[in-house]
This record gives structure tokens, sequence and C-alpha cells, in this order.
């Protein structure tokens, strides 16, 4: 079977991790999930260049996974390989405002360490989970700002190609998108960031955490804001004005904090999740006229999305 000969072929072959049958609740920050019929952790671009060729070869959809942060995965799994970026991926490098990142360095990480040496430019991030080339595929940010302003070039892998430069110029950046996903695999980054007084830096984090603390539910199992927020309004308060808070379909539960949030208050399905955003996609369709565009990632075969 292919995957069969391509797990072993990457059993003997890869320096990362090869995992049949690993299951995805394990990474993914909603904690719900099938299990992956392949799960590969590249170390080095040879392994990414590897894997590719292999699901090429054999035939196999592949995608990338990140920390799971915005990703909603089927309950009956995902019938392709799994691709995270290990090692080699999760260095840096900072020198004179020009931090070099691979795309598997957590955000946080980066976070901290530009404010330990004063370069402001990141504040924003502070508190927006998973890793770099998460935050860069679909631009993330608050309202005032977002990471594809400080991005001077990304580095792509691209199949067939190989490594791929891009200005930062050259990519679309968008509310909540860029058209990096399909251009290839986001490996590197170079950011511009400015000097900054720490003390200032220091402020602006705490007040953006503060923030989020107060009106995002932290510590509880959610894949982050779950609609893209339509033009000139927002989704949070188009579906709290509907009374949404607390609407619960089995374990999953639009957060009592914030109703642009899905939480799993215990034991939900993708099922569950699923049900409600149709749910919420439906009232708000039918109230105001408006379709709101999901913003998590639906991995697996689900019925609609």
């Amino acid at each position: 079977m292919p995957m069969t000969a391509a797990y072993e072929r990457l059993k003997a072959a890869m320096s990362g991790i090869v995992k049949r049958d690993e299951p995805l609740a394990r990474h993914t920050t909603f904690r719900i999930g099938g299990p992956a019929a392949l799960f590969t952790e590249c170390d080095t671009v040879a392994d990414l260049s590897l894997v590719l060729d292999t699901c090429e070869e054999n035939g196999l959809d592949w995608t990338v996974l990140g920390k799971g942060s915005n990703v909603l995965v089927s309950d009956e799994g995902y019938e392709g390989v799994v691709i995270v970026l290990g090692r080699d991926f999760k260095k840096y490098t900072i020198a004179d405002g020009h931090v070099l990142v691979g795309s598997g360095v957590i955000l946080a990480v980066l976070v901290q360490e530009a404010f330990k040496i004063g370069l402001s430019g990141l504040e924003f991030a502070v508190g927006i989970p998973g890793t770099l080339g998460g935050a860069l595929a679909m631009n993330a940010g608050s309202r005032e700002a977002w990471i594809g302003g400080i991005v001077e070039s990304v580095t792509l892998f691209v199949p067939g190609r190989g490594l791929v430069a891009l200005r930062g110029s050259e990519v679309a950046w968008g509310y909540r998108r860029t058209d990096l996903s399909a251009r290839g695999i986001i490996v590197e980054a170079s950011l511009q960031l400015e000097p900054g007084d720490r003390d200032h830096i220091r402020r602006t984090m705490e007040a953006s955490l503060r923030r989020r603390k107060r009106t995002q539910p932290l510590g509880v199992p959610n894949a982050g804001s779950v609609f893209v927020n339509p033009e000139g309004d927002s989704a949070g308060r188009l579906i709290e004005s509907l009374g949404l808070k607390g609407h619960q379909v089995g374990g999953a539960m639009v957060s009592d904090v914030h109703a642009n949030f899905i939480v799993n208050a215990g034991g939900a399905t993708a099922a569950d999740v699923l049900e409600l955003v149709r749910q919420i996609h439906e009232s708000v369709r039918d109230a105001y006229g408006i379709e709101l565009r999901p913003e998590i990632r639906f991995l697996g075969s689900f019925r609609s999305a």
C-alpha cells in the first residue's frame, strides 16, 4: 500500500520523526481530532524534500501543521501526511534589528527575545499562539498591526523547485490571509525590528496581554477566532447580539468571554464544533445578511465547512 511504502522509506531515511496513526488531538489547541495516517517531523530541508518527493511518488495528500492553533481536525482524522517542521526550522538569529527566524519558532519565544534586547515591532504579537510560519501564513496581528508589516523577506520550499526567496513586497498581505501557503511551504523569514525603550515595550506588551486576557478565553482549549471580522464590523459583536454566548452543541460552546471563540468545554468532537459553526453562520446570515468566513482551517473529511 502507498502509505505503508511511504512510511517504510521515510522511517529508514529521515533524521526526524515518523509515526503511523498519530492522534492529532495531541497537536491542536482545540484538543480535538482523529489520527493522521502518517505524521512526520522534518528536522532538515533534506527531510522536507524527501517527504514531499515520497508523497508525490505515492500519490499522497500532505499538509503542514504548526502548533495547531487555528485548525479543526475531523474526528476521523486525516488520510494524508502531516508535516511538522522540526530542529533546523526552530532556529533564529538577531543582529542590528534584523531577525532571521525559522518558521517553526514559537512566536511567543520570538516576542520575548526581542523584548530582552530592546527591539520594538513585535509587541502586537503578545499572546498570539502558534509558530512564526502560522503567523505569516495568516498575517496574524491585531487591529492596529500585523506581522506582514515587519517582514523583509520570506523563504519558501516549493516542491519541484527547492528554496525560493520572496521580498516582503512580493507577498499578497491581506486581512487574516496571504498567498504564501498557495506558493510553497514557509521555512524562514527575515523581520525588521527597531530599537526601542524597554520600559515602553514592556508596558505596551503588558497592556496588550491584559486586553487579551480580558477579552479572550485563554487557558481553555480553543482554536482562536472562528470567523474573520466582516468589513466594518466585528464577528464577535454580531454573534453576541444574537444571544449566542454560552450556546452549546455537545462539548463545544460559544465562549462567554468572546463570542467569536468556540471552546472545548469538555469532550467536544469535531462534529460538535462544525455544527456549532454552521448554526452561528446561519444565524448571522439570517439576521444580518452577512456571510461570515471561517478563519479556522478544516483538516480531514467534513460534510460541510
